[in-house]
């Protein structure tokens, strides 16, 4: 059966309240923490550590908080089997600046009390299971997708950074950037707009002031997309800079 906007409804990214829910709940957890330091001197304590640190912010209701039924699920990575560190008596698993956790990820994991203050990274991978529209057959690059070319099935939405196109109207109609293969989940990296006219294409440049208003011929020096800028050379020479307003006018600002 096929799928349609009144079939299934409009699923909305929840990269970004993931993040900040798992941000949170890392807080939370660091904040009541305490370490056992018999456990904190071998490489599988350390694991179990940030395991457990992970754990508040995915027992939460993530579904409720991003908006979607996305359904979390964390892999822990390992250490270096030949890494040994010295005994510490507090260890504090951290999320070190810059890092987001989704997709592939990683904790820091640092000593506060022990004879020899340490520091290490241990890998994560952060995944986000939810509906999501995959494409059921191949798309030629350039070629227009319609609602028939997808359907809706679980994903990982973390498994790329690049944003889930979450609702047909994101990608209906848009062009495909490359060829595109069944089974791939449709994201913003994939599809573009279809330009409203092409480079060397003759459009007219609208400009607008105090009491008058000015039209006159001009080449593109680039592929307009409604709504986007693009660049003109007038008659004389002069380049301009418009807004693509249809197919065949741009607006400059004086």
């Amino acid at each position: 059966m096929q799928a349609n906007a009144s079939t299934h409804p409009p699923l909305r990214s929840p990269a970004r309240a993931l993040s900040r829910w798992l941000a949170a709940g890392a807080l939370l957890a660091l904040s009541c923490w305490f370490i056992n330091p018999a456990r904190a001197q071998d490489n599988a304590g350390l694991e179990q550590i940030a395991s457990d640190w992970l754990q508040p912010a995915l027992a939460s209701g993530l579904g409720q908080e991003a908006g979607a039924p996305l359904r979390p699920e964390v892999v822990i990575g390992r250490l270096d089997s030949r890494l040994r560190l010295a005994p510490c008596a507090r260890v504090e698993p951290y999320l070190p600046t810059g890092t987001r956790l989704w997709g592939r990820s990683r904790i820091g994991l640092r000593c506060l009390e022990g004879a020899t203050q340490w520091n290490v990274y241990l890998p994560v991978t952060v995944k986000a299971w939810g509906p999501a529209w995959v494409l059921k057959r191949p798309v030629a690059a350039g070629a227009t997708l319609t609602q028939e070319d997808a359907d809706v099935a679980e994903i990982d939405w973390a498994e790329q950074f690049a944003s889930v196109l979450a609702t047909p109207a994101l990608w209906v109609g848009q062009q495909a950037v490359y060829a595109l293969q069944p089974g791939q989940a449709l994201r913003s990296n994939m599809v573009r707009p279809i330009p409203a006219f092409g480079p060397g294409a003759q459009v007219r440049v609208s400009s607008a002031g105090a009491g008058f208003h000015v039209i006159v011929s001009g080449v593109a020096l680039g592929a307009g997309v409604t709504g986007q800028s693009v660049r003109v050379r007038l008659q004389g020479g002069r380049v301009v800079t418009g807004l693509v307003r249809d197919g065949q006018t741009v607006e400059v600002q004086l």
